[in-house]
């Protein structure tokens, strides 16, 4: 079976080996960065478990040693609640994967960076046509939205029958719909744009290395240190992409062939391009509210009953407890749902560490809940920010009837 926990130490090496499988920032091929994330995820569990605040008020960003608009990644995800979660075969303990959610990425003083893709409309009366151009504005958002991304699995294991992928993806949404005050109101996922074989881009090579002489691969990894030098050297000009080549056009906004299915996956959880993309290799910025996420919502605890025959569950749940040392575990697995309880096998619950009358996290994720079959929760109170701002009352509660279900980079999904 498998089972997903927090990431530790002693995944760094197999965390590593996977990070040198792809080209995106939340997991850079460098051991320091990678066991600085772990130590910092870890941290966070605890402070979770504990109900302690974590001093990631994205306000005072003017104040000495604080993250600001020239830190890099490393310095910002220092400052914010990040949470790494390790996919494991408990039969060999082997690691397969990893996920990361992040709590709020960025803020005032400290924008995340992208562009924002519109349209520019000419008409001429003499000629009788016109032309519509796609015009590309640097765009920083001081939201700080909380962030998804991270998710890689080893290749050996993305076709498995147990939809690992597909896991690791939906307990970051567990995750965050049973500490949702910890969360922002607003959920990014940036995409991968297509990448060569030798981590080339066509949008880096055609526009931004007009302007940062760097390599891809060079100037994404300075952003861990410093982002200066985006703020600096990008045009703050509106860029007509008409003058890109035909290549360089056709992948803005577009993802490569391996996070397809990882767009796909978001996109029918409520997540939508809204003509934002990365400033250095043009993919897609998906956004979300998180309180419209059909998996955020149906997340409850409930009572752990007493073992119940392999026989007798249906469908696929992730289950999940937190210990108050911060050691989390989830699994998925068929179910008895009573409602305010459920029954799972056995040897589910000794993997879990549980008993019947524990409490435990649940949400449904097969077949997946969709917006109507949970209800409107009200909006949850912030408690982790350092600072109390004007408090607002719950939104009440309303029945719906239809409903459809958004620093930098980077992800798979």
């Amino acid at each position: 079976m498998h089972i997903i926990r927090r990431s530790r130490i002693d995944d760094v090496d197999t965390l590593l080996k996977l990070a040198k499988m792809v080209h995106f920032i939340n997991l850079p091929p460098d051991r320091e960065i990678i066991t600085e994330k772990i130590i910092h995820s870890r941290n966070c569990f605890k402070h979770v478990a504990r109900g302690e605040p974590l001093d990631d008020d994205p306000q005072p960003r003017n104040k000495p040693g604080r993250a600001n608009s020239s830190s890099g990644l490393k310095k910002t995800l220092s400052e914010t609640k990040l949470f790494m979660f390790t996919l494991e075969d408990t039969e060999s303990g082997a690691t397969l994967g990893s996920s990361q959610l992040v709590s709020s990425m960025g803020g005032p003083g400290n924008p995340n960076v992208s562009f924002k893709i519109s349209e520019r409309s000419f008409f001429s009366e003499s000629l009788h046509t016109g032309v519509t151009h796609k015009v590309a504005t640097l765009n920083l958002d001081e939201s700080s939205p909380t962030e998804i991304g991270g998710l890689i699995l080893q290749p050996a294991y993305r076709a498995h029958k147990a939809r690992l992928g597909r896991l690791l993806s939906f307990v970051r949404f567990h995750f965050l719909g049973l500490y949702r005050e910890h969360f922002a109101d607003r959920v990014l996922a940036e995409m991968m744009a297509p990448i060569s074989d030798s981590g080339d881009n066509e949008f880096w090579d055609a526009f931004g290395r007009r302007f940062i002489n760097l390599s891809y691969e060079e100037a994404d990894r300075f952003c861990q240190y410093s982002r200066e030098f985006m703020f600096s050297l990008l045009p703050r000009e509106d860029i007509y992409l008409t003058l890109l080549p035909p290549k360089a056009r056709q992948g803005v906004g577009q993802v490569g062939k391996d996070t397809v299915p990882a767009r796909r996956m978001l996109e029918k959880l409520g997540f939508a391009y809204e003509g934002v993309i990365d400033p250095f290799d043009g993919g897609p910025h998906l956004h979300a509210n998180t309180d419209e996420s059909p998996l955020v919502r149906a997340t409850r605890r409930v009572e752990l009953g007493k073992g119940a025959a392999p026989s007798a569950c249906k469908g696929m749940s992730i289950l999940s407890v937190l210990d108050k040392e911060g050691e989390y575990l989830a699994i998925q697995t068929p179910l008895v749902d009573r409602g305010q309880a459920v029954s799972i096998p056995r040897s589910t619950m000794a993997l879990l560490g549980v008993s019947q009358g524990d409490e435990v996290a649940c949400t449904v994720i097969d077949p997946m809940p969709t917006m109507d079959d949970v209800p409107t929760a009200p909006k949850p109170k912030r408690v982790s920010r350092a600072k109390t701002t004007k408090k607002s009352a719950p939104k009440k509660t309303k029945k719906k009837t239809t409903r459809k279900t958004t620093t930098r980079r980077k992800s798979t999904g």
